[in-house]
């Protein structure tokens, strides 16, 4: 079976348990998707599926060599594409369409996302540090601090927090567990947060 499905980010709610707790879960609009390639371990090294968001606006201005690629699988274009692991003995083909059916509650999955971009930012937003005292006449407030010695090794060591973007990197949540799934509107209720905002993309993959 395919073990992957490419979504947006909802939003972030909660839902209470039988007994009345409640558990944060985001909101994710999982699919449908549609399959667009087929890798093969005889051919390409490994198995999995190239799949496609089918969003409610298409695509608009593709390019002759994505237009060639989708029309080889016989799909129309979409924006969000993305490879997701399937069995090996799954006979998935071009065309077919991967729903949020997939999942079931207590699955425990992997979540990429992309997270929020924040801009370039100093070290204490960036990294945490704590900056110098707020009295009057300090001169040191927001800054680094020293960063390495002058007389050895006379140079900065790699991994020193530095100033610089911030956010809009690739992330990661790992066994992560769905706690509801809605396939009637293909929506999944993840437990916890899911990096990216609103309307970002994301894919998910089940773990076994």
């Amino acid at each position: 079976m395919v073990r992957g499905i490419l979504g947006k980010k909802v939003g972030m709610t909660q839902i209470f348990d039988d007994e009345g707790r409640a558990i944060p879960v985001t909101v994710v609009e999982a699919g449908p998707c549609v399959v667009v390639q087929r890798k093969s371990e005889a051919k390409d090294g490994y198995e999995a599926v190239q799949i496609g968001l089918v969003e409610r606006r298409p695509r608009r201005h593709v390019p002759k060599a994505i237009s060639g690629h989708f029309a080889a699988a016989g799909v129309p274009p979409t924006r969000y594409t993305a490879e997701v692991p399937v069995d090996a003995g799954d006979e998935a083909k071009p065309g077919d369409a991967v729903l949020a059916d997939i999942f079931a509650a207590d699955d425990s999955v992997h979540v990429v996302g992309r997270s929020k971009g924040r801009g370039f930012q100093g070290v204490i937003k960036r990294h945490g540090y704590s900056g110098g005292r707020a009295s009057h006449g300090s001169m040191f407030h927001r800054a680094p601090g020293g960063i390495s010695a002058s007389a050895y090794p006379s140079r900065v060591y790699p991994g020193v927090g530095m100033p610089g973007q911030t956010g809009n990197r690739r992330v990661t949540v790992k066994n992560a567990t769905i706690v509801k799934v809605d396939a009637e509107r293909n929506l999944l209720f993840v437990k916890g947060g899911v990096p990216g905002a609103p309307n970002s993309y994301v894919r998910i993959v089940k773990v076994f």
